[in-house]
């Protein structure tokens, strides 16, 4: 069993299927812990339908699709801020294949994918909650910063120096 990681089509079927994994994992798991229960169905479909990953298509961006033996697996993506200066964003991996190295392969495929674009410095944001994801980005190299934005879900902000 191996990782394949390569880019994609955000609107591809696999890189679809992925978000709304995603996306239904980090807001029930955000609803859950403040209000005691899982996001409700209608907005979950508005949101997801709302959040297309435009911003991470060619030329300002890039999804990475991971593949575990050839089954779509997770994603992670990038997206310019300017000419030096990229976001990581949507990095998610299968809650089942999990504790197979394929985030941090995933990090690192989108850490290449920004240097091609000259990019010297990646940013993310994450939440409290996420403690696997700070744990991640941590044994990979990013620090905690003060805050790079005002996105209401974000109390954790990260930066990263990408050497060429």
């Amino acid at each position: 069993m191996t990782w394949t990681i390569a880019p994609e089509a955000v609107d591809s079927p696999a890189a679809v299927a992925l978000w709304r994994a995603y996306y239904t994992e980090v807001s029930d798991r955000y609803y859950l812990l403040h209000e005691g229960r899982r996001t409700d169905p209608e907005e979950l479909e508005r949101e997801i339908a709302a959040r297309t990953g435009a911003e991470l298509a060619p030329p300002r961006g890039r999804l990475l699709v991971g593949r575990y033996d050839g089954e779509p697996a997770g994603t992670a993506g990038i997206r310019l801020l300017d000419a030096t200066t990229a976001e990581l964003t949507r990095v998610f991996v299968r809650a089942e294949l999990r504790g197979r190295g394929g985030a941090a392969l995933l990090v690192r495929g989108a850490e290449d994918a920004a240097r091609t674009l000259g990019v010297t410095r990646m940013i993310l944001d994450t939440r409290g909650d996420l403690v696997e994801a700070r744990a991640l980005y941590s044994r990979l190299g990013y620090t905690e910063t003060e805050p790079h934005n005002a996105d209401p879900y974000a109390d954790h902000w990260f930066a990263r120096p990408l050497v060429p």
